[in-house]
């Protein structure tokens, strides 16, 4: 076993104010350390160089945000670097470490050391006689799956789940075997992080999908970020908003913790500025609401806009409300009769701090609205993104440069999933373009989610449970749930590059199928390959791995999903084999098979690729309407009941997902330190919690279930009162599997109800 770098597991935990900017030399350190760590001072710069660049370069497989418009050389960061050079460690999990530990024991491991181990190798089959892993060829696992597939007495007893990072043309062939199968139950990572955005933008505006770009966000005069860790989760983000700042637009940050990226960085490819220390202010306004009120502070604003407007008209672009939008009278109505009082109420902010916000937005020309899952993650969190389409809609922010909403997707490829067809509820007019260009019968039901594919294994309803990409069983809300529902399954199939929990915790038989990383050469027999990706801002480009695999016994994903097919479908008329040869093929097919991708392999090879139509864009509203819809949705009630907290969960800096690389948070001032909750220090003395204390945290669910993690570290920190914060995956346990959204079905992992108290003899 490959023992931790850095910080002994039981290194005395240090929680010290952070006040650097974020990015610069910070991140050079980190970057560095990681680098040495995994030994890769050679391959790992040459990899830096080759990343986000058009010309025979790979896409990060980090987060999405779009790569730069202007050349730029170094469109790189510390996460995306991090991301990179874990892809590419030296280390390895081959058949010598499986047949050195038995699943039991992995099972005792952290999910630090079951990734730590490096990359797997090849093709490994549970055996459970020996509670080992043991070889199997790709030939014997691929039967092993078709078998297990054919012999379903119903197709929907079947559940094909999908990661952010999988590429367009293996999305496609994903999707496209689910369906020739007979199911759509294709669950993805968008059901838990940004299925509330598409919903409130398909039903505002007619596209599931923002409308800006990256040149929009270099033109807007003023940017709101709500719901971002911006410095971690999207840190490309911090150029575009020092940008910003430099060309005097103004940017307010909402959030209930006030993150690094809100403050001041130093943009790493600025070189003078690095040597000089010279930092950048990121944000002219930061706003802390309470977990769950941004909607009331959204409202707050669109009411100052039509209080000022009665005095002067320029506040309301009353031409584009008039022939472009629908529903204005009622909304107008609504904001005139919602108090102040309870907008202050439900926000946590005051009314100084919602018309200072306002004015920002109507002294600006052209504004962008952004959001990640501080916004989606709750009950309402379809009517909150709706929200921020009422407001732009009040000054013609939708349609023209600078201007619009843009969501911020977290993972590399997740809106390209989407996009190329893992949806389980496919249009009709998807159904029927794909039907036509494949030749196949799709299955016009509804399928399951990911909350109802955790329930249906659970109930023996799902019997075998494919996943490409992800660590399903930490990723997904309810652990002790989710752990159930996976081992209730007769097979699990889990397509990886690196060991992980999903692997621990199984079905009765069960896959590990090894593929190649995003960072390497896809030899097929027409020559090498590129895949295909799309960003958050709908621009799709190619991808080209520049390193030799890891391992000889690695397949591709399009190749992989192409073998389950095979052994599933032995009568498909669907020219499995003849995709592989090369994607060229694949991506004609998409061109037919789907809204947008006309002329995929020409266009896709244009610098930096081309941009999905976006028919709100050009002021065409494919909404019932015929225009854009304003939302009159009734306010929540977000203000925790007398003794308990609102707790969202999140990520630290130093992991990406589920992926943990140490038990620091360098932007919170974390070290060695995971199991921790941030609390309001008023409500840490209100509890009797001393700083850095040990608590036991409770959660109730709307059944009324409880749910429990023992001995926590309570945390001080600028934080609303009544509001608490942790990390995930740990703290998914806290958030019950029948408590997701009713409006999106997302799991509302942003707004649990708990109550904190001092640890039992603690």
């Amino acid at each position: 076993m490959e023992t931790r770098v850095g910080p002994a597991p039981d290194a005395a935990p240090q929680v010290r104010p952070y006040h650097h900017p974020a990015a610069g030399w910070g991140a050079a350190k980190s970057v560095t350390r990681v680098l040495v760590e995994e030994r890769e001072l050679v391959d790992g710069p040459r990899a830096i160089m080759r990343m986000n660049h058009e010309n025979g370069g790979f896409d990060c497989p980090g987060c999405a945000w779009p790569d730069d418009t202007k050349g730029l050389r170094l469109d790189i960061c510390e996460n995306g670097i991090k991301h990179v050079t874990w892809e590419m460690t030296r280390k390895r999990v081959d058949r010598a470490f499986f047949a050195a530990h038995s699943v039991t024991e992995l099972a005792g491991w952290s999910d630090y050391d079951l990734e730590n181990q490096g990359r797997l190798t090849e093709p490994m089959a549970y055996d459970p006689e020996s509670d080992h892993y043991v070889p199997i060829s790709w030939k014997e696992a691929f039967e092993v799956v078709g078998a297990a597939l054919r012999g379903l007495d119903d197709p929907n007893r079947a559940s094909f789940y999908t990661s952010g990072r999988l590429g367009n043309e293996a999305t496609f062939l994903y999707q496209l075997m689910a369906r020739e199968l007979g199911t759509n139950n294709l669950p993805d990572c968008s059901n838990m992080c940004h299925e509330a955005s598409g919903r409130a933008l398909q039903a505002a505006l007619g596209t599931g999908k923002g409308t800006v770009d990256l040149k929009d966000w270099e033109s807007a005069d003023a940017l709101f970020i709500l719901g971002v860790n911006a410095a971690s989760n999207a840190p490309r983000m911090l150029t575009a908003l020092a940008e910003a700042e430099r060309r005097g637009a103004q940017i307010v940050h909402v959030n209930p913790l006030v993150e690094a990226a809100a403050t001041r960085t130093i943009v790493p490819h600025e070189f003078l500025d690095m040597a000089l220390f010279k930092s950048t202010r990121t944000s002219t306004l930061n706003l802390q609401p309470r977990i769950g009120g941004d909607m009331a502070l959204l409202r707050g604003m669109a009411k100052a806009v039509l209080e000022q407007s009665a005095s002067d008209p320029k506040a309301l672009d009353a031409t584009f409300v008039e022939r472009h939008t629908a529903g204005f009278e009622e909304y107008r109505a609504l904001c005139a009769a919602t108090p102040w009082e309870e907008l202050e109420r439900q926000s946590g902010l005051s009314r100084a701090d919602i018309l200072r916000a306002a004015r920002v937005y109507t002294e600006a020309d052209r504004s962008i609205v952004s959001w990640c899952l501080g916004l989606t993650q709750h009950e309402h969190g379809v009517d909150t993104v709706r929200e921020i389409v009422n407001l732009l809609l009040l000054r013609g922010n939708i349609g023209r440069e600078g201007a619009g909403p843009s969501p911020v997707r977290g993972h590399s490829n997740v809106q390209g999933n989407r996009t190329c067809g893992i949806d389980h509820r496919p249009t009709e007019a998807f159904l029927d373009r794909l039907a036509d260009a494949c030749g196949i019968d799709p299955p016009r039901e509804h399928g399951l989610d990911t909350v109802r594919t955790i329930q249906a294994m659970r109930d023996g309803e799902v019997k075998v449970f494919v996943a490409m990409g992800g660590n399903f069983a930490l990723a997904a809300p309810d652990t002790a749930a989710t752990y159930a529902a996976l081992r209730s399954c007769d097979l699990t199939v889990q397509v990886s590059t690196k060991l992980n929990r999903s692997h621990v915790v199984h079905g009765r038989a069960a896959l590990i199928l090894p593929c190649l990383g995003r960072t390497e050469k896809d030899h097929q027999r027409k020559g090498v390959q590129r895949t295909s990706v799309e960003d958050s801002m709908s621009m799709v480009h190619l991808s080209l791995g520049m390193k030799r695999p890891a391992s000889p016994h690695l397949l591709s994903e399009p190749a992989i999903v192409a073998g389950m097919a095979r052994a599933a479908l032995p009568d498909s008329e669907t020219p499995w084999d003849w995709y592989i040869e090369d994607y060229d093929r694949i991506r004609d097919t998409m061109a037919v098979a789907l809204d947008g991708f006309e002329d995929f392999n020409r266009r896709v090879r244009l610098p930096l690729g081309f941009r999905i139509k976006q028919p709100a864009r050009e002021l065409v509203f494919l909404t019932p309407s015929g225009r854009a819809e304003f939302s009159t949705a009734a306010l929540p009630d977000v203000v925790p009941e007398p003794g308990t907290l609102a707790l969202g969960t999140m990520r630290s800096h130093d992991q990406w997902n589920t992926t943990i690389y140490s038990d620091d948070d360098r932007y919170r001032g974390v070290k060695n330190l995971r199991t921790l909750v941030f609390m309001n220090r008023a409500d840490m003395r209100e509890r009797g919690i001393a700083d850095m204390g040990a608590v036991d945290i409770t959660s109730t669910a709307k059944d009324g279930s409880h749910r429990y993690l023992k001995g926590y570290t309570a945390v001080p920190y600028d934080i609303p009162r009544g509001c608490a914060a942790g990390y995930m995956p740990e703290m998914n346990v806290l958030c019950a599997l029948g408590d997701y959204s009713t409006q999106s079905d997302q799991p509302i992992m942003k707004h649990v109800k708990v109550t904190i108290v001092p640890a039992a003899g603690g």
